[in-house]
């Protein structure tokens, strides 16, 4: 969710979460923008004071944006209170010190500017904090944990139906098949009931998703070709729980069901520096052109539940290329690994 620390008590955010930096840089920008409008006065040469207070404002608030991101990890571990007077104190010492420097490089004579820039870095940091702080008591962690639940629940349970019909169909023919589908259904809804904020190491969310496409190999038979490429792929990242499977369940209902001769599904896995990479390719026909209404539901309710765990820092496109429509999840590569054993 963007903050440091653990636990539910209110914590500074987390500096390196770029939902955050983004936050700072957008109610930072306007702040001064309100503030230089309305002090403004006319005339040429007051156009050339806005604009170099201006200037100075960004290079202050950039550095100051830097030295956070640096010191984030320091300032996770501090009690609030003096985190807030860290932070403070940080953007009042910047704006301050690089005030005078730039009016001793100018020649220019000391005023009370210096003064004013670095009280009004620190107001305006404990502004940040304060809407910060409103933001982490209204969405944790109840919201949250209740939205990433009631978007978990609306996960189509159809492929239960047909997984059974399956089974079914399998138990005089091939008794222990059928109990292996069975086995890899109980599977599935366990995750299913899981707590939902958890997130799983990478391996064990592939094991299910493969899990998923043995059941439905068997109800389609050749018409189902999977290609897998997950070599170099990290296989203890965390990623949230039923990431995979219900991707591969688009593909398969939208991709390979429609279509009499069936289809391919081609997913790749790997890494891409601090990024977690992963595309779901599946062909199409000419009757699944478009994304249809449903495709665009689970998408949505994929994307949501990537922006509660993970904010801005995660990112779900699609688009269409020839006779496929292509699916792409990037995902930040946590620090804190631990966190994927979570159940």
């Amino acid at each position: 969710m963007g903050y440091a620390g653990s636990g539910n008590s209110v914590r500074l955010p987390d500096f390196r979460n770029l939902g955050v930096m983004l936050r700072i840089l957008v109610i930072a920008e306007f702040a001064s923008l309100v503030a230089l409008v309305a002090h403004a006065p006319e005339g040429f040469a007051a156009l050339l004071r806005v604009t170099e207070s201006g200037l100075l404002f960004e290079s202050s608030l950039l550095l100051v944006v830097l030295l956070l991101f640096l010191l984030s990890p320091l300032l996770g571990r501090l009690p609030y209170r003096r985190g807030v007077w860290a932070v403070a104190g940080v953007a009042a010492v910047v704006s301050g010190a690089l005030d005078l420097g730039v009016r001793a490089w100018v020649g220019g004579a000391p005023t009370g500017g210096a003064l004013k820039a670095a009280v009004f870095a620190a107001m305006l940091a404990g502004l940040l904090l304060a809407y910060f702080n409103w933001r982490q008591r209204v969405l944790s962690p109840a919201l949250p944990e209740a939205r990433l639940m009631a978007l978990q629940s609306r996960i189509r349970p159809h492929f239960l139906f047909n997984s059974l019909n399956t089974a079914v169909s399998l138990v005089r023919r091939d008794a222990r098949l059928a109990e292996q589908v069975l086995l890899d259904m109980s599977d599935l809804f366990r995750v299913l009931l899981a707590e939902p904020r958890s997130l799983v190491p990478l391996a064990e969310e592939i094991r299910l998703a493969r899990s998923y496409l043995e059941i439905e190999q068997l109800r389609l038979g050749e018409r189902l070709h999977v290609t897998w490429d997950c070599e170099g792929a990290p296989q203890g990242a965390p990623v949230p729980v039923l990431l995979l499977q219900p991707l591969l369940e688009n593909a398969v209902r939208h991709g390979v069901e429609p279509s009499e001769n069936g289809g391919e599904i081609r997913v790749r896995i790997g890494r891409r520096g601090r990024v977690l990479d992963i595309e779901v390719q599946n062909t199409m026909t000419g009757s699944t052109s478009g994304t249809p209404a449903g495709n665009r539901i689970a998408l949505a309710n994929i994307a949501e539940r990537l922006a509660l765990h993970f904010d801005a820092e995660a990112q779900l496109r699609t688009w269409q290329q020839e006779d496929s429509f292509i699916v792409r999840v990037q995902l930040p590569l946590l620090k804190h690994q631990g966190d994927a054993s979570r159940s």
